[in-house]
């Protein structure tokens, strides 16, 4: 496992830098540890604070707070989606489960956002499942018929309209749906690392070398110090399985993405003046695009086999592959446009389920959110807080009642399988990306 903090998001470097940043350096005992501070491990150690007031909590990352997969994301706060990384679920009963997830989500994200009075750009303004391909059309069909099942509002759109609603002719057909919501993940995840309880305290650039339970603790080693738990929550994602947890049910992809610079008032005419919108791909590795509020345009095109963020010497080479995808669907704008490239590390199941589990009576996981995890991870994050304190809920019922990660097979035949099918996926979408 490798982690950095790097200046190349764009997300991330419009935020003030923060001060007041702590690294452990002595040994430490505690009532709880939790591992990785993303949007997971913060909504945890906010949940574990405000019910275990006079327990001491101590949040944990190898990375700076919430700067890791959180803030990288393409800010979709989703209620439903039509691909999971490389599988959707086909079932109904299932997808209805998984559906029923997301908006638990979504209401999570709005509970937090409206206690806290946060500000991140929040839009309800739907998303645009589009592809530039007519003949995905019965492939939509259905996806639409199921929305209309699930109540979800839902309408086909093609070339002509999408033209006026996106600024681009690339796309030939469409199904937009009312739910979903825009936001900027940085934001969020600042709010959230801002809004941590007084009980709990945050260790940064502080990374896990080594865990065990010993005497019905938990002990944890990392470079400067040891920590001493009562219970542990490991909320690392992407990371669960280099940590020995669960590492036979989900595997990291690596997903780079590019934001270009903020569009000139010429250049914003040039494309129709849009409002913000947001486009997924039909094709499991098309690109994800957006056209944020203050005018940029963010595309994600790229996947790769890796636990850690891609290396500052490819990230040139992803930016121009992320360029070669904007000019596709806006040729009018300058070729030298893109401002920031970044990378970040999702998690995927072989059946996009996701983990929320009791390993030991003292040690919990959850991750893998098959690329939802604003609003699940979220979700997930305060629910396993409750579940680690023995206190149920109707969430924890509903999250239990689906379907668990499927074993998957052990290395090399794992990243052979995924790489094989990643080279497929990228031939049935290469007109998409």
């Amino acid at each position: 496992m490798s982690l950095i903090n790097d200046k190349t998001c764009g997300w991330i470097n419009s935020l003030s830098p923060r001060n007041n940043i702590k690294v452990l350096k002595n040994n430490y005992n505690c009532d709880w540890i939790i591992i990785g501070a993303g949007f997971t491990g913060l909504s945890a150690a906010r949940k574990l604070g405000e019910i275990n007031p006079n327990e001491k909590i101590v949040l944990i990352d190898a990375q700076l707070a919430g700067e890791g997969a959180s803030s990288r994301n393409s800010g979709y706060l989703v209620d439903s989606t039509l691909n999971d990384g490389f599988t959707s679920n086909k079932n109904f009963k299932e997808y209805k489960e998984k559906v029923d997830i997301y908006n638990l989500g979504i209401k999570s994200i709005k509970k937090f956002i409206k206690e806290h009075q946060v500000e991140c750009d929040w839009n309800e303004c739907g998303k645009y499942f589009a592809s530039s391909r007519i003949e995905d059309e019965k492939k939509l069909k259905n996806f639409s018929k199921t929305l209309s099942l699930l109540n979800i509002e839902n309408k086909f759109l093609f070339k002509k309209d999408l033209l006026k609603k996106l600024g681009t002719d690339f796309y030939k057909i469409s199904v937009y749906t009312k739910g979903g919501i825009l936001l900027n993940p940085g934001k969020l995840a600042r709010a959230m690392v801002d809004t941590l309880p007084k009980n709990v305290t945050l260790y940064e650039n502080t990374k896990l070398l080594n865990w065990k339970r010993e005497n019905n603790l938990i002990s944890c080693i990392f470079e400067k110090g040891k920590i001493l738990g009562s219970k542990i929550i490991f909320c690392t994602n992407g990371y669960l399985s280099s940590l020995g947890i669960e590492k036979h049910y989900s595997f990291p992809l690596t997903l780079s993405a590019s934001m270009t610079r903020p569009l000139t008032e010429s250049e914003f005419s040039s494309i129709g003046r849009p409002k913000e919108w947001g486009v997924l791909p039909v094709r499991a590795m098309g690109a994800t695009v957006r056209m944020t509020k203050d005018r940029r345009i963010l595309i994600r095109n790229t996947a790769e086999i890796l636990n850690k963020s891609v290396e500052q010497n490819k990230i040139k080479r992803l930016g121009e592959f992320h360029r070669l995808g904007i000019q596709k669907r806006f040729p009018q704008l300058p070729l030298d446009i893109i401002e920031s490239t970044w990378s970040g590390v999702a998690c995927r199941s072989g059946n996009s389920s996701q983990i929320f589990k009791k390993i030991y009576n003292n040690v919990f996981a959850t991750g893998c959110y098959n690329g939802s995890g604003i609003g699940v991870g979220t979700l997930f994050g305060e629910q396993i807080a409750l579940k680690a304190s023995n206190i149920n809920s109707d969430e924890i019922k509903i999250i239990e009642k689906r379907k668990k990660p499927i074993w998957l097979p052990p290395q090399p035949f794992l990243n052979l399988g995924i790489r094989t099918r990643l080279f497929f996926e990228r031939i049935k979408a290469r007109t998409e990306i």
